[in-house]
């Protein structure tokens, strides 16, 4: 008789635990029933329902136009798949900036409509009022700091963030800020690996970078891009471990010429 063994989900807890004895997080978004499946097979900790849906599934230039809708229907996908991972959603822009009411709501909606476990927002001290209205609400809330691509407009640019020691001292405080509030993890997204180093050593919370070099507690990066599903998008940062683009180009491809000469199906595939 196999005796099922019961998988442990991973908490907010979970995650402290892993800091606390210094082993890695390991992050990846995800947008989909299909995906989320084998990702928590694969074992991840953390996954993502990241507002890069709007680029990578919706073909978006930026991240701003997506729903608080859509997110949550990304977020439904996922959540049915998953029987390990803690699942974070991104508020999508517009949903929470500058009006703390309006970002419980967003979050409310998030958690009660899609299942999932938390939710994360981006920004320092501008949002901390917010975040601290979504924790009190019992909602654990995940920060977001360096490059905050639903700020992309006021950046202008994808680049390096916190460069400056005046930026870099704003990112050391908003980090504390959000620790304070309440967040129990923190994104560091494309900053020096030096600044992430200190602000990893700071916090009692644990950081996941992307971009922002190896001594965060984890990492996380966008699956399709991880797996070579997206064409042509090679930073510095990503390491792509498949090429899914040319496998599924060729499978495609050679479906279409099976269909024209009439090889598929074959005596075996018919009733």
């Amino acid at each position: 008789m196999s005796v099922h063994k019961e998988v442990k989900r991973v908490t907010t807890h979970t995650l402290q635990e892993m800091k606390e004895r210094g082993e890695k997080i390991a992050m990846l978004t995800a947008y989909d029933y299909s995906m989320a499946t084998i990702l928590d097979d694969a074992g991840l900790d953390v996954l993502l329902v990241g507002d890069s849906a709007s680029n990578v599934m919706a073909g978006h230039e930026t991240t701003l136009p997506i729903t608080l809708d859509q997110m949550i229907y990304h977020a439904s996908s996922v959540v049915r798949a998953i029987k390990r991972s803690f699942v974070v959603v991104d508020l999508p822009f517009g949903s929470y900036q500058g009006n703390s009411k309006e970002a419980l709501n967003s979050a409310i909606r998030i958690m009660k409509e899609s299942g999932a476990h938390g939710v994360k927002l981006e920004g320092g001290a501008e949002i901390v009022d917010s975040v601290s209205r979504i924790i009190a609400a019992g909602i654990p809330v995940m920060g977001h700091l360096g490059l905050t691509p639903q700020s992309i407009y006021k950046f202008g640019t994808y680049t390096v963030r916190a460069k400056e020691e005046a930026e870099a001292e704003k990112l050391i405080q908003d980090s504390l800020l959000l620790q304070e509030a309440g967040c129990f993890s923190l994104v560091l997204e494309k900053i020096p690996a030096a600044l992430a180093k200190i602000v990893s050593e700071k916090l009692a919370i644990p950081t996941i970078g992307i971009g922002a070099g190896g001594h965060c507690d984890g990492q996380v990066l966008v699956v399709n891009d991880m797996i070579g599903l997206t064409k042509g998008f090679h930073p510095r940062f990503l390491r792509q471990y498949i090429n899914l683009y040319d496998g599924i180009l060729n499978a495609a491809q050679s479906y279409i010429k099976d269909v024209k000469s009439q090889d598929f199906p074959n005596e075996k595939e018919q009733y």
